[in-house]
């Protein structure tokens, strides 16, 4: 028991997101030994204190899991109980220290890009409520230096690359313009240990008050370093030397095949309001996508050494695209399309090109010259 008579809490999570939900939170509940989780809302958002309450309530929330997975339909309901409570950061930050400093052994994180932008209020003496993420965590580990606390594991899930090291050079920013003590800088630098980890599922609506609906692929991979343990043992879980390659396979063939449908589905006039299943059973389009990975990316995949991953990935991504239940919208996909096609088509023919692949990547080429 703890000092509010609750259960301890070895995570803490900062975000209240659906994906949270039917991710971290989920696989927390399904773990081997399964963990105790205190989120702690960080928007501020009044109108959300109907999910708090919800999402600790002791019979727990409803995942829905609704896809294809080697072949088979799923569509199954399951129950989360690992949340056990819910703090506002806005009016529970004193909870919320006690939490960090008493109990806490993992720290997640998704604030999105809104969480990470530096504030006006980031340079002040105490703690504020309109401060960056960064901002309130210096705090919080501030608070457990001062209180001669244990080592924890900070795991943030933004889709950021090196998301635990930019996490890392933030916090140590704020800390610098706050005047923090060598004492306490060195103790962020070397007894505070930052993960990179590369999260993935769709999670593609929410339920009320609280719960999601998601397809069956997941994953949460975890680069290993000094320090740096998953959480849990879970399927969807994955230490990893690096995540370079993950990352690859990630941007390269599912992010590249969906910037690769929207081009095709432009140039086919860009008409209606198509969703991913749908168009990719139109008349061609699916063999024009096979012939784009068969012959310009599995092969530069497999010249870097990465060919039977990649084939497996390949094959899992064209099920996450067939998903019977999931209504991927071809017109959300393609917003920011010239940028996802420098990032996702353009840094793949470069990568080729570094590598010395020999071979031409035309139809590549064909989506570089119309983006």
């Amino acid at each position: 028991m703890t000092a509010d008579g609750g259960v301890k809490t070895p995570v803490i999570q900062f975000g209240t997101s659906r994906f949270l939900q039917a991710h971290a939170d989920l696989f927390l509940s399904e773990a081997t030994l399964p963990l105790t989780v205190t989120i702690v809302q960080t928007s501020g958002d009044a109108a959300r204190s109907r999910r708090l309450a919800a999402l600790a309530a002791p019979e727990g929330y409803p995942v829905r899991i609704r896809g294809l997975s080697e072949g088979r339909v799923v569509d199954e309901t399951k129950t989360v109980t690992s949340v056990t409570r819910c703090l506002s950061a806005s009016t529970e930050w004193t909870q919320v220290v006690r939490v960090f400093v008493e109990e806490a052994e993992f720290v997640l994180s998704n604030t999105g890009d809104a969480g990470y932008q530096s504030q006006p209020e980031d340079g002040a003496a105490t703690y504020h409520p309109s401060m960056s993420f960064p901002a309130k965590l210096f705090h919080l580990l501030a608070a457990r230096h001062a209180a001669g606390a244990a080592p924890l594991v900070v795991m943030p899930m933004e889709l950021v690359v090196d998301n635990g090291a930019v996490l890392k050079n933030a916090v140590l920013a704020v800390a610098r313009l706050r005047g923090g003590s060598d004492a306490l800088i060195s103790y962020i630098e070397e007894r505070v240990f930052w993960a990179c980890s590369l999260v993935d599922r769709i999670v593609s609506e929410p339920m009320e008050p609280a719960g999601a609906v998601a397809e069956p692929y997941a994953l949460w991979a975890i680069q290993k370093g000094p320090g740096i343990v998953a959480p849990c043992i879970h399927p969807a879980i994955e230490m990893v030397d690096d995540l370079t390659e993950i990352e690859r396979l990630k941007l390269h063939i599912l992010n590249l095949g969906h910037t690769v449908l929207v081009d095709l589905w432009r140039r086919r006039g860009g008409q209606g309001d198509p969703i991913v299943r749908t168009f990719m059973a139109s008349p061609g389009v699916l063999d024009e996508l096979m012939e784009i990975y068969r012959r310009e990316v599995i092969p530069v995949f497999a010249h870097l050494g990465q060919g039977e991953a990649s084939e497996r990935y390949m094959a899992v991504t064209l099920e996450r695209f067939a998903n019977p239940f999931l209504d991927h919208r071809l017109v959300d996909i393609g917003q920011n399309h010239a940028q996802k096609i420098e990032r996702r088509i353009k840094a793949f023919v470069d990568l080729a090109h570094r590598s010395g692949y020999p071979h031409q990547q035309p139809r590549l080429m064909r989506i570089l010259s119309s983006g």
